[in-house]
C-alpha cells in the first residue's frame, strides 16, 4: 500500500487524521503506519462505530433461567469416562490455551504463561499444562495436539519459552502457536487514536478472537486434518484446570453438544463470574454486572442459589462448530480506557479515560450452538487461577491450592505429610491419586 491508496482508503471511513503527520514520520515510520493501515477492514471500523452507538445498552437478562447442570455420579460417570477415553485413545482431542496476557498485574515482565508458580521449583504456567498434556497423550497412547493464542506483545517470548524449556516434553510438531487479532482504539466520536505521530493505538480483540485466529493462522485446518473432533478450551492463569478430563469429554460427546462448559458453585452471591442462562431453547452468558441484586439473591426449593454456577472459562467445543462459527463477525465489547493519544503533535497518557478498546468474548458463539451441555466440578480441584499480585487469586493462594490438591493425592494414597512440608508433582509422573498408588512409593511418617 502506498500513500494515496492509504489516503482514499481512511478518506472512505471518515479517518483522513491517521495521515496528518506524515510529512513528520521517517521512512521506516511510514513504511509501519502504511502497513497498520493496510491492515485495517473499513468494515470492522463500521462495526466498531455501530458499538459505540450501542455504549451503555445492556442486554435485558430478568427472563433467564438457570440451565440444568450435570453433576456426573456412579454410573453416568463411568460411561462418561469411557467415551472420553475412547476419543482420546482415537487422537481426537485437542488442546487449545489462550495465553495472549501479559504479567504486568503479577509485577512481572513478559507472558503471564511464563510466570513462575511452582511451590518447588518455580517452573512457570506453560509448564503445568504442557506436562499434564503430554501425561495424557502417554497414558491414552495417542498426540493431543496443543494450540496456543497469543498476542503480538508475547507471542516471540512466548515461543522461546516453549524452546528453552525443549517444549516441556511435548512434539514441537505438535504444538501450534498463532496470534490473536489486534483492533484499534476509538475516541467517544469514532475516531481512531493515534498514539504517536506514525503509529494507531492497537489492543488484542479478546478470547473470542481466536475464532478469526484460528481460521487466519490455519489452526482449524491442521485441526481437520488431525481428525480432531473436540477441542479443550482453557485460560493460562489456571495450573488447577483438568485439561482435557476424560469425564467432560465423554459427558460432551454423550451429549451431543456443540459447546460445553464446566460450572463451579459461586463463593458468594455476588462473585464476579459470567453466568449461563436458557433463553427458550438457547443459552446465553449472563455477566455479573447485568444481573439485578434480586436474581443475585434469588433462591430454589432447597433453599440453595438458584443461580448458582458461574463459569471459569473451560469449555469443550465441537470442531465443526468452531469453523461454522469462526466465518461470522462476532458482537464487539467496550472497555472505556485511558489510551495513550496525540494532542497537539505530543503524546498525552490522560488520567481519566479517553477512549474505547474493543474486545470478542468467547461465549458470545453459546447462543449458536444447536446443543449446549453444563457439567458441575468443584472449584477447590480444578480452579485457582493466578490474577492478582497479592490477596485473592494471587500466586499465593494458587501455590496452597496446588499444594492442598497434591496433599490430597498422597493421603489417599496412604501416605501423611507433614503440614510444613513442600509438595508439588509433576503432572507426567501423577495426574491423580490412581497413579500414585499405582507407582507404590514407600509411605513415610
Amino acid at each position: 500500500m502506498n500513500y494515496i491508496e492509504a489516503s482514499g482508503k481512511l478518506a472512505s471511513c471518515g479517518q483522513e487524521h491517521l495521515l496528518a503527520y506524515w510529512k513528520e514520520l521517517s521512512k521506516k515510520e511510514r513504511s509501519a503506519l502504511l502497513e497498520q493501515i493496510a491492515a485495517i477492514e473499513p468494515e470492522d471500523l463500521r462495526r466498531c462505530g455501530e458499538a459505540l452507538g450501542r455504549d451503555g445498552n445492556v442486554p435485558d437478562s430478568s427472563k433467564g433461567k438457570a440451565p440444568k447442570v450435570a453433576r456426573l455420579r456412579g454410573t453416568a460417570l463411568l460411561k462418561a469416562i469411557a467415551a472420553g477415553e475412547k476419543e482420546l485413545r482415537k487422537g481426537r482431542v485437542a488442546a487449545l490455551l489462550v495465553a495472549g496476557g501479559q504479567g504486568s498485574r503479577l509485577g512481572y515482565d513478559g507472558p503471564k504463561g511464563c510466570y513462575p508458580v511452582g511451590p518447588i521449583s518455580g517452573a512457570p504456567l506453560f509448564y503445568f499444562h504442557a506436562r499434564k498434556i503430554l501425561a495424557r497423550s502417554i497414558r491414552y497412547g495417542a498426540p493431543i495436539p496443543f494450540y496456543v493464542m497469543t498476542s503480538e506483545a508475547n507471542n516471540a517470548a512466548t515461543v522461546a519459552c516453549f524452546e528453552e524449556n525443549d517444549y516441556f516434553g511435548l512434539d514441537p510438531e505438535n504444538v501450534f502457536f498463532f496470534t490473536q487479532g489486534m483492533w484499534p482504539g476509538m475516541t467517544k466520536d469514532g475516531k481512531v487514536i493515534l498514539d504517536a505521530p506514525g503509529h494507531i493505538f492497537m489492543s488484542p480483540d479478546g478470547h473470542g478472537g481466536l475464532l478469526a485466529a484460528l481460521k487466519r493462522s490455519g489452526a482449524l485446518a491442521d485441526m481437520k486434518k488431525r481428525g480432531i473432533k473436540s477441542v479443550f478450551f482453557f485460560q493460562v492463569d489456571n495450573p488447577l484446570v483438568e485439561i482435557a478430563d476424560p469425564a467432560f469429554i465423554g459427558h460432551h460427546v454423550l451429549e451431543k453438544s456443540e459447546y460445553s462448559l464446566k460450572l463451579c458453585a459461586k463463593r458468594d452471591p455476588y462473585e464476579k463470574v459470567g453466568m449461563p442462562m436458557r433463553f427458550g431453547s438457547s443459552y446465553r452468558m449472563v455477566e455479573y454486572t447485568e444481573m439485578t441484586d434480586e436474581q443475585c439473591n434469588r433462591r430454589g426449593k432447597d433453599g440453595e442459589l438458584y443461580f448458582k454456577y458461574g463459569s471459569p472459562a473451560i469449555h469443550v467445543f465441537d470442531r465443526a462448530f468452531l469453523e461454522r462459527e469462526a466465518s461470522k463477525p462476532m458482537p464487539l465489547h467496550l472497555a472505556f480506557k485511558k489510551i495513550p493519544a496525540l494532542e497537539n503533535g505530543k503524546v498525552v497518557k490522560p488520567a481519566e479515560p479517553n477512549g474505547y478498546k474493543f474486545e470478542k468474548f468467547i461465549f458470545d458463539i453459546l447462543p449458536n450452538a444447536k446443543r449446549a451441555a453444563f457439567l458441575a466440578f468443584e472449584q477447590k480441584d480444578e480452579f485457582s487461577p493466578v490474577k492478582n499480585a497479592e490477596g485473592s487469586d494471587s500466586p499465593d493462594t494458587c501455590r496452597a491450592d496446588m499444594r492442598s490438591k497434591w496433599v490430597g493425592w498422597l493421603e489417599e494414597a496412604g501416605m501423611k505429610v507433614p503440614p510444613d512440608m513442600p509438595v508439588e508433582i509433576d503432572p507426567v509422573y501423577a495426574l491423580d491419586a490412581s497413579d500414585i498408588k499405582s507407582v507404590g512409593l514407600m509411605l513415610f511418617n
